[in-house]
């Protein structure tokens, strides 16, 4: 039996183009002479749906777009993804058509509701194993999270599976690959049965598809990969009297360390900006690392001709942050503006001199100026249609070192799930693809320069601390005693622990940011803004 696979890159809500993407990799299906073309989870509608599937009129778009993929009439049976509404309630549904005719319907049983999973909000869960007969072949069907779990597969063969399709929609973060191979390796080999797994590729928001789509023989060896980060369509001979299988392409290897966070990050602000009508993107190139690494993925994103940025100096501003700055825009060919925000800042000034009089200078002023720049960027992003990008990284974001409506406004945070450790092994990387991000810019101390002299650790612990004590706290959910024994200072520890506790509220009006880690602020992580629990950590 030949098997294709198509990881395509779908539209939550765009029934119509998945639609369209659907019937293209169908019809190429077609021309390989494939028996069965297998889709990704929900692939009709995209995932995740969200409160889409609330929507009553969505299921009847749903129900056409199927009639429509019945209408074909292709010889290729094809496996596709989507929501249906029965008496019982909503369905996730893996649905075979042939011909014409639907074959099977299988109920996804397993639904997640954990992490960025809402599964249950919405669906209801299916209590029926499916196996069904193809062309003298019996094939079996799971859903994403079945997989996770030994049972389900067990008892798909213990129905006489000779193999297991499966599609998926499984959100990427750093070393989910391994865990992913793993798993799926393990359902292969404790049930002697080969499967395909198929998943789904793109940008959401802030969750990112990685693809990687693969296959795995009896033996739970991962024998097949396609590309990452990437769409990809290939196909698979299958032979069941000897368990052969036969990719019709070469195995994909996948991306390691800094690149592959990298790739995910050139994914995530792509899909983004055109997904959501973008005719580029443009950001306040500051001179510092921050800004420097949001720029460069920007441009391996959307091209240097989309791009442009602009340095806002200020009278702390030194002269080789804008040295700097106008190196690395001319290393990546792009637009550049330098717009001064001091007469900007002196009319704030001047207008809030009565209310401000016997008063000594303090944080105010400091972000008054940050908020003179993001007026900028977003009068730029109303005239000229580009996406403003922030430059917040998650250490910076996890403690409130950020102004609301200054250089938090944007539309999406690139590096908002980067650690400020992370974003310079990011700029060593990209800098071996081709030198865009001056040395100095690297081993400068960081600062805001919104005071004389002023920087980062002034204000913050060292980053190397800072982040240990993050990710602790943050992605792993350590207690005060727990972050204490791994040899931090308990001052500095209840410290961080505070600022990340009250800074919520500015977490909530932040950009959306992409998801590369295990807990990242937003959607992974939901916590009030209105709690008492971080008082206890005051010193």
């Amino acid at each position: 039996m030949r098997i294709a696979i198509a990881q395509n890159n779908y539209t939550v809500g765009d029934i119509q183009r998945n639609l369209e993407l659907i019937k293209s990799s169908v019809k190429q299906a077609e021309l390989d002479n494939a028996d069965i073309v297998v889709f990704s989870e929900l692939s009709l509608c995209g995932y995740p749906p969200e409160d889409l599937l609330l929507r009553p009129d969505l299921y009847t778009i749903i129900d056409n777009a199927v009639e429509d993929l019945l209408a074909l009439d292709s010889q290729v049976a094809m496996v596709i993804g989507h929501p249906i509404k029965e008496a019982e309630g909503l369905f996730n549904v893996a649905t075979v058509i042939h011909r014409g005719q639907l074959l099977v319907q299988y109920k996804k049983q397993l639904l997640p509701n954990y992490s960025v999973f809402d599964e249950k909000r919405y669906f209801e869960s299916g209590s029926e194993d499916c196996v069904f007969e193809f062309k003298g072949l019996k094939l079996g069907l799971l859903v994403c999270e079945d997989l996770w779990y030994p049972e389900p597969t067990a008892r798909v063969k213990a129905l006489g599976a000779d193999i297991l399709l499966s599609p998926n929609a499984s959100p990427y973060c750093y070393g989910k690959g391994t865990l992913r191979s793993a798993e799926m390796g393990s359902r292969a080999r404790e049930n002697e049965l080969p499967i395909v797994y198929v998943n789904q590729i793109g940008g959401q928001d802030e969750l990112i598809f990685d693809g990687c789509s693969a296959v795995y023989n009896e033996e739970g060896q991962r024998i097949f990969q396609m590309a990452e980060m990437a769409e990809d369509f290939a196909y698979i001979d299958f032979d069941p009297k000897t368990g052969a299988i036969k990719p019709s392409k070469p195995y994909l290897n996948q991306f390691h360390g800094e690149e592959e966070i990298w790739q995910a990050l050139v994914l995530g602000v792509r899909d983004y900006a055109h997904k959501n009508g973008f005719k580029g993107a443009l950001l306040g190139l500051s001179g510092g690392i921050d800004s420097a690494v949001t720029l460069a993925v920007a441009v391996d994103a959307l091209g240097k001709e989309n791009v442009n940025a602009v340095m806002m100096p200020f009278r702390y501003t030194a002269s080789m942050s804008i040295e700097d700055a106008e190196e690395e825009a001319k290393a990546l060919g792009i637009e550049f503006d330098v717009i001064s925000i001091e007469p900007m800042y002196e009319a704030f000034m001047s207008q809030l001199s009565h209310q401000f009089k016997d008063t000594e200078a303090d944080l105010t002023e400091q972000n008054i100026q940050a908020r003179c720049r993001g007026t900028l960027l977003m009068a730029l992003s109303n005239k000229f249609g580009r996406l403003v990008l922030t430059t917040g990284n998650k250490s910076e974001v996890a403690v409130g070192y950020c102004t609301l409506y200054g250089d938090m406004a944007g539309g999406l945070d690139v590096l908002k799930d980067v650690s400020k450790t992370m974003v310079y092994r990011l700029a060593r990387y990209r800098n071996t693809v081709s030198q865009v991000i001056p040395e100095r810019v690297i081993t400068r101390p960081p600062s805001a320069e919104l005071a004389p002299d002023q920087k980062d650790e002034d204000n913050l612990p060292p980053y190397d601390i800072l982040d240990a004590i993050l990710e602790a706290y943050v992605e792993q959910d350590k207690s005060l005693d727990d972050i204490i024994a791994l040899g931090h200072d308990e001052e500095v520890v209840r410290r961080v622990i505070r600022l990340v506790d009250i800074n919520e509220h500015k977490r909530r009006q932040a950009p959306p940011g992409i998801r590369i880690t295990q807990r990242a602020f937003g959607r992974d992580r939901r916590y009030p803004i209105t709690s008492g629990f971080g008082r206890q950590f005051k010193s």
